[in-house]
């Protein structure tokens, strides 16, 4: 239709499927060259690493195994491995893991094109070129990261988690085999898949923006007509197969279905980006030292609860998506779709609240003012994202209470009661 705007960019190959990792040593021979893998200390030790492995040092004369990959990923540890892939000189990056090995590896790809520091690239299209050909292989259900243009690393400079940005960080292939998945933990497979799910979500929800037509384009450009049914399609499927999951880690269908649904939901949000759930975690998780998806998590009911009132016919769709009962209004479908998310996410044992991560009432401001600063996520949000509006959702959320954001502006009632207590 008219006005209608799309954007999807995307490795030039996506592999899927139940054993996938058999067709990486071939891939990676096809690619041609000296193979960097990098990976963390526990991957390495596993079965099916070493059995994956050995099969590419079978078909790739020159690989080098590269495990010193920790989580929350340090940015010293990135130039470390740098370090180590510089001198080994390779052709190919294979990023093999979670989402820090993922993006270690692209960045490990970037600094052996480009050299310099990582600050050097913190932000959006910062990066000069292509960089190394990424493989990327993720073990959890949940980042996106094979398949996204960003980045994150955390840095003992900044009070905030630090993403690069940039297309040219798009892994060249991926591929994305559930059974893999299948040895994650309880704990790691519920915060992966319910960020996952929040991936999902903000990208179907985030602002529709209008573009020109340009060449270079802001890298989370909004929702658009070719992100909105892949992210529908993976909030469905892992609004069914979490529970399931966290049910019994050994139902090989649930698991199959949430690795799809990461995939898909990666591939929505690469374009579109996410919004406020994201943007409002990256403070709290380094005030808490919590999970990313722990946090996403907890604050995704809270922050569509104030959507409410600006976007309803996408959330009503939302609930149609999620096969949610009833066939009220478009309001009242709208707020069906929230008290459903809350109760996916009480159901797989996330916190009510943000206060039960640790948070108190003063740390509202210190929050607030540092969302603010991930300008690239609040600008995407589909309420009018300002410092009232952020600061009520806070609040809700570390009391545990999404009725102080409804009826109103996300916003107005929590001023009320201000001005009531003076």
């Amino acid at each position: 239709m008219t006005g209608a705007f799309g954007l999807l960019r995307l490795p030039t190959e996506v592999r899927f499927g139940w054993g996938a990792r058999a067709a990486l040593p071939e891939l990676l021979a096809m690619l041609g060259g000296p193979v960097f893998v990098v990976t963390d200390s526990f991957l390495v030790t596993t079965e099916q690493f070493r059995e994956t492995l050995e099969g590419i040092r079978a078909a790739c004369a020159h690989v080098e195994v590269y495990s010193d990959i920790p989580a929350e990923l340090p940015i010293d540890a990135v130039h470390r491995a740098a370090d180590a892939a510089v001198a080994f000189d390779p052709a190919i990056v294979l990023g093999y893991g979670g989402g820090s090995a993922l993006d270690a590896a692209k960045l490990v790809a970037l600094l052996c094109s480009h050299r310099g520091a990582l600050p050097d690239y913190y932000g959006e299209n910062a990066v000069p070129g292509a960089v190394l050909p990424v493989v990327a292989v993720p073990t959890t259900a949940g980042t996106g990261s094979e398949v996204t243009p960003v980045a994150v690393v955390s840095d003992p400079d900044r009070e905030l988690k630090v993403g690069i940005s940039s297309p040219y960080l798009i892994p060249r292939m991926a591929v994305v085999d559930p059974e893999l998945t299948m040895a994650a933990p309880r704990a790691v497979s519920v915060h992966a898949g319910i960020d996952a799910f929040v991936h999902a979500v903000e990208s179907f929800t985030a602002r529709a923006l209008h573009h020109e037509a340009r060449a270079v384009l802001p890298v989370f450009v909004g929702r658009d007509v070719l992100t909105e049914p892949l992210a529908l399609e993976a909030a469905a499927l892992i609004h069914r197969a979490l529970p399931r999951v966290f049910d019994d880690l050994g139902d090989v269908r649930a698991r199959v279905d949430m690795a799809r649904g990461s995939l898909l939901a990666g591939i929505a949000f690469g374009s579109a980006g996410t919004h406020l759930s994201h943007a409002i975690q990256y403070p709290i998780g380094a005030m808490t030292h919590t999970p990313h998806g722990l946090g996403t998590g907890t604050l995704l009911p809270y922050v569509l609860q104030a959507c409410v009132g600006s976007v309803p016919e996408t959330l009503a769709r939302l609930a149609d998506a999620l096969e949610v009962p009833g066939n009220g209004a478009v309001v009242e479908r709208a707020q069906d779709a929230v008290d459903e998310i809350a109760r996916l996410c009480a159901r797989v044992g996330l916190p009510e609240s943000l206060a039960e991560l640790g948070l108190t009432q003063a740390d509202t401001d210190r929050v607030v003012g540092l969302t603010l600063q991930v300008t690239r996520l609040v600008a995407i949000a589909p309420v009018n994202a300002d410092r009232r509006a952020i600061e009520a959702i806070v609040h809700a959320a570390i009391v545990g209470d999404r009725g102080l954001l409804r009826g109103e502006r996300p916003g107005e009632r929590m001023m009320l009661m201000r001005e009531d207590a003076r």
